[in-house]
């Protein structure tokens, strides 16, 4: 078995696009990437840049933008569009929590300002040069904002308006965070209880308590967590939609830390980090609780069986067993036994009556108690990597070549599947030993 590095979101202090920008830069995404993000999204005159500060004692990735003029973009807590100047991250006003998603004083709708609506955005995300992956969720944020925004105002949603500067923040902010998971490889986020601050912000429309209206909207099904020493605004509308479309709520029981990335706020209080911290990890299957599931056929096709063996597969089974039985009055029968995670037993037993003759399942909850396990690739003669399972037994680490790997590279290679997979074993038995007591995560810890 193998498993895929996941993120963890731990926003303690609070979430904003910048913030997590800046996490996802500590865990690797290089700078230079993110000095291309405005080209690539169509504004070429704006600055991304990528800097280290401490927040608290704590080293964190900071992710800055600037518009041509020098502009920097703080849109308010009702997201409605506005801007600060240059650097005045020294005015320490209670909502001033996250550089980029405060705002010292509220900017109506002046002559000749420009604005940009929600077809205005949906046509740049549509434009970019991104996948399908990124497209379909930074669609989706920008028609929440909107859509929450006008609920609160009494707008139709099309009707809600972001000054050029907040609108083009917003953008690389929320395009850039869903990219830049991709870029690392993150399909599968997670989120811990977030904060959402205390007191008071001033917005266009006035002095608001936090959390803003739009915000409150937009965290609907998010777990709230205690705010702890936090004070302004915590947890801004740019990071609370982006919770939204991207994170699949609590993390699993049990996992295991890899690699830990922080990403700075604005403002530095002296009494906590104001900084957002990333967790990546992968699932722990050492030890825990699963269920088995078993059940008796006499009336299912033996040519069946590998079709309900894959069903059950794709449901999240761990392990499919099949062995022949003899069933009463003599008939010759199939007993199939299931192993699964708790969690998701129902969904394992649904695809169990689905796709056999069965009319009972039997269930019995049990303590799985498997090896640490990680994997490494091997590169075959043809350029094409095989996964390659270490198990570290208490005897020194075991390997084994991924049989589906092996398979498909024997028949482009034209080899004995056997003698392919012995070749790879014994190198990866040499990288596995050429390497230190443990092997160096996917991404290295940073900050």
């Amino acid at each position: 078995m193998t498993t895929t590095p996941f993120a963890i979101l731990d926003p303690a202090s609070g979430i904003s696009g910048d913030m997590l920008l800046g996490a996802l830069a500590d865990l690797g995404v290089p700078a230079a990437w993110f000095g291309q993000l405005p080209a690539r999204l169509g504004f070429p005159g704006v600055r991304v840049e990528v800097t280290r500060v401490l927040r608290c004692g704590i080293s964190c990735s900071k992710v800055s933008v600037t518009m041509p003029g020098g502009a920097t973009e703080a849109p308010s807590p009702d997201f409605v569009g506005s801007y600060r100047h240059g650097h005045d991250d020294d005015h320490h006003h209670p909502h001033d929590h996250h550089h980029s998603h405060s705002t010292e004083r509220g900017h109506d709708h002046h002559p000749g300002e420009s604005h940009r609506h929600l077809a205005d955005l949906l046509a740049i995300v549509e434009r970019a040069p991104v996948s399908s992956w990124v497209r379909e969720r930074a669609v989706r944020a920008f028609r929440l904002l909107c859509e929450e925004e006008g609920r609160i105002h009494g707008l139709p949603t099309d009707a809600v308006a972001l000054h050029e500067v907040g609108a083009v923040d917003a953008i690389i902010d929320i395009v850039g965070a869903i990219e830049a998971c991709e870029y690392l490889g993150l399909r599968k986020i997670y989120t811990r209880p977030v904060s959402l601050g205390s007191g008071w912000v001033h917005a266009a429309h006035g002095v608001m308590s936090v959390p803003a209206p739009v915000t409150t909207r937009l965290l609907e099904g998010v777990e709230i967590g205690p705010n702890g020493p936090v004070t302004g605004e915590a947890t801004t509308p740019t990071g609370a939609v982006l919770l939204r479309v991207l994170t699949e709520g609590a993390p699993p029981a049990r996992w295991r830390p890899l690699a830990t990335g922080w990403g700075a706020g604005g403002r530095d209080p002296a009494h906590y980090p104001n900084a957002l911290r990333v967790l990546l990890a992968e699932p722990s299957v050492e030890a825990t609780s699963v269920v088995t599931l078993s059940s008796d056929v006499d009336d299912l096709s033996p040519e069946y069986i590998e079709p309900l063996r894959e069903a059950l597969t794709a449901a999240g089974a761990l392990d499919v067993q099949v062995w022949t039985t003899q069933m009463k009055k003599g008939r010759p029968g199939f007993r199939i036994e299931v192993t699964c995670d708790t969690a998701i037993g129902d969904r394992v037993t649904e695809a169990f009556f689905l796709h056999s003759t069965t009319a009972g399942v039997r269930r019995v909850t049990a303590e799985r108690v498997t090896l640490a396990r990680r994997q490494v690739e091997i590169v075959t003669a043809d350029g094409q990597p095989i996964r390659v399972k270490v198990l570290e037994t208490p005897a020194g680490p075991r390997v084994k070549a991924e049989y589906d790997d092996v398979r498909a590279a024997a028949t482009r290679l034209g080899r004995p599947a056997h003698d392919l997979a012995r070749e790879v074993e014994a190198e990866a038995r040499l990288l596995v030993a050429g390497m230190a007591a443990s092997v160096s995560p996917p991404l290295r810890e940073q900050g």
